[in-house]
């Protein structure tokens, strides 16, 4: 249960990033009310999973899946640049997230 509250939390980090983008500097009330939802749904759910699991292996794939999510997010939605770099650092990313997991949990 606590896993998937950090990917949900991941996934509302990606939904305030692009809130954050849309909201031109918070000068645009809807997306800076979403940003502001989405934000404290994101920390909210991070924070309960945090109970349960170590920081360092759920830290790693909220920002993984905030920051891996949101670059594709930009590039399929946004009309972000796409190019083999962004998708090897993407995909450099998300295997960081694994390796953390597989190899940085004390059992």
């Amino acid at each position: 249960m606590a896993w998937l509250l950090v990917v949900v939390a991941g996934l509302l980090e990606m939904g305030f990033a692009v809130c954050l983008k849309q909201s031109h500097g918070f000068s645009r009330p809807w997306p800076t009310f979403g940003f502001a939802l989405f934000a404290i749904g994101s920390f909210g759910l991070l924070t309960l999973a945090l109970k349960r699991l170590e920081i360092g292996p759920a830290y790693a794939v909220w920002t993984g899946i905030g920051a891996a999510g949101t670059v594709v997010f930009g590039m399929l939605f946004l009309g972000e640049g796409v190019s083999a770099a962004k998708l090897v650092s993407v995909g450099l990313i998300v295997i960081g997230v694994i390796g953390l997991n597989l190899f940085g949990a004390v059992h």
